[in-house]
């Protein structure tokens, strides 16, 4: 594991900007191509064009689903790791955990608020595995819309009979899913998750964790 000091600038409009040494050291570690990755990214996040939540929505899922589907032994040499944003960008790849931390904070990032974004794991019924989507609420009582690597499209949860809600969560709380929804009663916060509390911290920090693979 290497160190990568994530050198996020908080411009004056509110926009991320990803350092120049940042991405300099994302080259460092993964290569060209992974300097343009991340670069492609912050112009995203720079985007002022995307006027509503869907809009958003459409243009980060089809972002991030170009991205490799790669298991966490494989990757990352350890049986469950969720990567950050650049690491996920700058290894070229992550398994499903990866792709919706991805998502979801780069929606979070664009604007969207959290009240209407959930982290999802799902039985994935037709791989007989476990899996995690993002889900978008545009009201508290709205049927939620998926966001899946397993699928291209942004897709309504009714439409999603191959996937099978467990619980969701985000910065606000965990919440424990019902039968085809995603429950309303919190079963505790989501820092009871110990992957999801040393992600948020490496976030917060400046010490942002990669794997060259």
């Amino acid at each position: 594991m290497l160190a990568l000091a994530c050198a996020l600038v908080l411009a004056k409009k509110e926009l991320l900007v990803i350092s120049d040494e940042l991405l300099a050291r994302v080259e460092t570690t993964y290569g060209v191509s992974a300097r343009v990755r991340v670069d492609d990214w912050s112009k995203l996040l720079a985007r002022t064009d995307l006027p509503d939540d869907m809009s958003k929505i459409e243009v980060v899922n089809r972002f991030f689903n170009k991205m490799r589907f790669i298991d966490d032994i494989k990757h990352w040499g350890v049986n469950d790791y969720w990567a950050t944003p650049i690491e996920f960008l700058g290894s070229n790849g992550g398994d499903c955990e990866d792709f919706s931390i991805a998502k979801y904070f780069t929606l979070r990032y664009l604007g969207v608020p959290e009240e209407k974004l959930r982290m999802v794991y799902v039985k994935a019924l037709k791989l007989n595995q476990a899996h995690m989507v993002v889900a978008y609420l545009p009201t508290p009582d709205a049927e939620p819309l998926i966001l899946d690597n397993l699928v291209p499209t942004v897709r309504k949860a009714s439409t999603r009979r191959d996937l099978k809600p467990v619980y969701s969560f985000n910065g606000d709380g965990l919440w424990l899913a019902k039968e085809r929804g995603l429950g309303k009663t919190p079963a505790g916060k989501a820092d009871k998750l110990s992957l999801w509390t040393q992600l948020q911290r490496r976030l917060q920090g400046t010490d942002w964790r990669v794997a060259k693979t």
